[in-house]
């Protein structure tokens, strides 16, 4: 017999879950309102710095099959656990690197690690929820993500302008070791077992589905991710302080929260491809209103509208892929975050010469025309998913 307390359980992720994707939000998105910092402080142009940021993503994607792999094979928390020892480690390394390559090599050995800790979560909510509140789930995750991301990007260009950008990664090596602490006591969910990591990986090469949805969280990632980034260093072009420009961007955070606590009444209205086309209409508004004018306004307003699409389009697709080989389903989470940085770190680093040169407004332009093409095939792929 199901209690309201172990009902309860499969609506919610653990705090200790949430806080490990929270602190992995934090040094993931700190980064952002740094980059103008960095390239001042080592002497190097916008897009070198954007090169730390690009390597991290990267990093933090490709990683994400090996994590997969151990997920399944290990289990999610104890992947977990050496994931955050790894970027405990990588923030400390990160704080006295002397030049653009020592940083950039160390922010890749932190990306490696903490590239773990939200597949790992993402997996271990698949696992515990029933597929009828696992959207709701993740939202819940998403919404302490969301935390993380607002926190890091409004305290990021303060720090930077009043203290020094090193400190950033203080913080994150100091939360990966609280968080890491809660994720001992927590036990290992029971999961589907029986499958080889080679019989998994045939499996998920012949899914159609699976191809399709890693290829749509790549284009996202491209999107959302990879010119969030830039969002901020678009407003210090103009002129705006660090410190302002990164509150700016906080408001990304701020719309995945309020956002994300819509999500739960709307998935038992809405089906998933409605959703998914909401999400990607904001995204496609956004990136079209920050490409007619770049300012504080136009900017909080497209950070906003970004935040929706993460709430909104991001956890309708993370929703899918725990669903179409349940078998091998941490691979599949995995190759899923891995393509979605993947083309965050593509997406920031085909947009940094356009972002040295000022070229904002094509910048943006291009990717709203892009936006809406991902928006149409995303949602009507998940439409002929659902009811076909």
């Amino acid at each position: 017999m199901t209690t309201h307390d172990d009902a309860s359980a499969h609506r919610r992720p653990p705090l200790a879950i949430s806080l490990a994707a929270l602190t992995s939000s934090v040094d993931r998105f700190g980064i952002s309102p740094l980059l103008m910092f960095i390239a001042v402080d080592f002497g190097v142009s916008l897009a070198g710095s954007v090169a730390v940021a690009s390597v991290y993503f990267l990093c933090y994607g490709v990683s994400q099959p090996v994590w997969g792999i151990l997920s399944d094979a290990l289990g999610r928390l104890p992947v977990m656990r050496i994931a955050l020892i790894g970027a405990v480690l990588g923030s400390l390394a990160s704080l006295p690197a002397p030049g653009l390559l020592s940083l950039t090599l160390a922010r890749a050995v932190t990306g490696a690690f903490f590239g773990a800790v939200v597949p790992a979560s993402i997996t271990y909510v698949g696992d515990t929820s029933t597929p009828r509140h696992r959207q709701s789930a993740l939202s819940d995750l998403m919404a302490a993500i969301a935390v993380g991301t607002a926190l890091a990007t409004a305290a990021a260009g303060l720090v930077g302008q009043w203290l020094d950008w090193r400190v950033m990664f203080a913080v994150s090596a100091g939360l990966a070791l609280v968080s890491l602490i809660p994720l001992f006591r927590l036990p290992e969910p029971e999961r589907e077992t029986g499958v080889s990591i080679l019989r998994g990986m045939v499996l998920f090469f012949r899914e159609r589905w699976a191809l399709l949805v890693v290829g749509l969280a790549f284009v996202e990632g491209a999107l959302v991710l990879g010119l969030l980034t830039l969002l901020a260093p678009a407003l210090e072009h103009q002129g705006v302080s660090p410190g302002a420009a990164g509150l700016s961007v906080a408001a990304y955070g701020v719309a995945t929260i309020l956002v994300s606590r819509g999500v739960r009444p709307l998935t038992a209205r809405w089906s998933p491809s409605r959703i998914i086309a909401l999400g990607g209409t904001c995204l496609t508004l956004g990136l079209g209103i920050v490409a007619l004018h770049q300012a504080v306004p136009t900017v909080i307003v497209a950070a906003l509208l970004l935040g929706a699409t993460w709430a909104l389009m991001h956890t309708s697709l993370q929703a899918w892929v725990t669903e179409v080989v349940p078998s091998a389903r941490g691979l599949s989470v995995a190759f899923f975050a891995g393509c979605l940085f993947a083309g965050s770190a593509a997406g920031s680093g085909l947009a940094g010469p356009l972002a040295e040169a000022g070229h904002w407004g094509l910048l943006f332009g291009v990717a709203a025309v892009v936006a809406l093409a991902l928006t149409v095939v995303a949602a009507a792929t998940r439409s002929r998913y659902q009811y076909g």
